[in-house]
């Protein structure tokens, strides 16, 4: 790695200001690079590690009983996920799937040094925010089931994608838009057809841009 530890930090995680935090994650930190569709966790696995997003985007799901996948939200730089620091902290396996959406690099923490470092104040806030940001993306994930109509959904769908990738322009199939919003193929066509009418994007093979 030609960045040091630090110097990242500066960058992508700015609230970690206690100097005795930034060496204990220098210390304890490996820089990790992955590529684009790779598993970074999966459904049952052990946690060995807290993943600290550096650079590109994360998707984590959860899976019912039937193997239907759920999208429970994106990781971006300068985050951790919420349901890893959960498990970490009741000792259970990976309850989620964490898939790199494009080439992502991060800092790894091993599990151990999670309750460790509570005695520091920013590792502390750090934790209760990324909880407090996961917990209303659950109350915005519930309203939209509840009160919105598939169409609304869709197109939140496609702008939370676009801003997690920084790109107007979706490389996803409709099979895929339709696993991620537990609905048909047939129905996430009908209505990407119904928008790309309406000027608010433009199909391709299995790719939609942006217009708006």
């Amino acid at each position: 790695m030609s960045v040091p530890i630090e110097q990242l930090l500066d960058k992508h995680f700015p609230t970690f200001l206690d100097t005795d935090l930034v060496e204990a994650i220098k210390e304890h930190a490996t820089y990790v690079e992955v590529e684009e569709d790779d598993l970074l966790m999966d459904i049952g696995s052990k946690i060995n590690t807290i993943p600290m997003i550096i650079s590109g985007s994360v998707k984590v799901m959860r899976e019912d009983e039937e193997s239907h996948e759920l999208l429970l939200y994106y990781l971006q730089p300068g985050e951790t996920c919420a349901m890893s620091l959960t498990c970490c902290m009741a000792f259970k396996r990976s309850e989620i799937r964490a898939v790199a959406q494009e080439k992502v690099t991060m800092l790894t923490i091993p599990v151990e040094f999670m309750d460790e470092w509570m005695k520091f104040r920013d590792w502390r806030s750090f934790v209760m925010n990324t909880y407090r940001m996961r917990f209303e993306e659950l109350l915005d994930a519930v309203d939209s089931i509840a009160f919105h109509r598939m169409d609304e959904r869709l197109l939140k769908y496609l702008n939370d994608k676009s801003n997690s990738l920084n790109a107007s322009e979706i490389h996803m199939s409709h099979q895929e838009i339709a696993v991620d919003l537990n609905s048909s193929r047939e129905v996430i066509s009908r209505i990407l057809k119904q928008m790309e009418r309406n000027g608010l994007v433009k199909l391709g093979r299995n790719k939609i841009l942006l217009l708006e």
